[in-house]
């Protein structure tokens, strides 16, 4: 169910109306009925939030976290309601009865298709916690002191699934030159360790005036690089390889929401 709906089935339950709820959390009917109905972009700030679980009588942090799930993005949270399906029916599976029990029920055969393969559970890897750096330009070339950090310390983290390059990190879209693919505001995570390949997209960290780059990059000849923007109406610039000291892959998106 989602927020919205959550937030009408208490109203409904305790007898309030849309009006007396405005009334109680001083918050506007016409926003009241847009989370309800889905229309609002994002769930209410933290603070309506809490004025809502108090008229609501919802116990303290509750829409909080509810709201917090409603900003995950719908293909982590379809996975995670797939884990927790699987951990439910392997839970049915082992109740009840010991590995011989099961054996005679023929219940070790069903067990076996829950379990992952090695394979599986490495791509179920929920991957390590990415250090969103700095911003890169999606536009003109600016500068941005993007290894300003110690390795592992920034102003925020992201989880990239399946990732297990220490040296990875993040950066927030600047410009609308990779749209749009990519938009401004996104997180971008980029790897060293990934190889590039033509028309990848990657971090490009100037060696002689030390600015940054996102791009799509091209081979030209054998010392040079095409930097192609995603957007049509900003030209390409080709660098030479001289140019050039910092090459990185991206290799996952975080949606700016909203």
């Amino acid at each position: 169910m989602s927020f919205g709906l959550i937030l009408k089935a208490k109203r409904e339950e305790l007898n309030l109306t849309q009006d007396q709820l405005a009334e109680m959390t001083d918050i506007s009917k016409p926003y009241l009925s847009a989370v309800e109905t889905g229309r609002a972009v994002n769930p209410p700030s933290e603070a309506k939030l809490r004025r809502l679980e108090k008229a609501l009588q919802f116990a303290p942090g509750q829409l909080l976290r509810l709201a917090r799930l409603e900003r995950t993005p719908t293909a982590v949270r379809e996975e995670m309601e797939r884990l927790r399906a699987e951990n439910r029916k392997f839970r049915s599976v082992l109740e009840g009865g010991d590995l011989d029990e099961l054996y005679k029920s023929g219940k070790l055969a069903e067990l076996a298709g829950v379990l992952p393969s090695r394979r599986a559970a490495k791509a179920l890897d929920s991957g390590i916690w990415v250090p969103v750096i700095n911003r890169v330009s999606a536009g003109y070339p600016q500068w941005h002191g993007d290894m300003d950090y110690p390795p592992g310390v920034a102003d925020d983290y992201v989880r990239c699934p399946d990732l297990h390059d220490p040296q990875a990190f993040a950066a927030r879209v600047a410009g609308d030159s990779m749209e749009p693919k990519y938009r401004e505001g996104d997180i971008v995570i980029f790897s060293p360790q990934a190889d590039v390949a033509d028309g990848d997209d990657c971090f490009v960290r100037r060696a002689d005036t030390h600015e940054t780059n996102f791009k799509r990059v091209f081979q030209e000849g054998e010392d040079q690089l095409r930097l192609q923007p995603r957007n049509e109406k900003y030209p390409p610039q080709t660098l030479s390889r001289e140019q050039v000291n910092g090459l990185y892959k991206a290799v996952y998106r975080v949606e700016k929401l909203g």
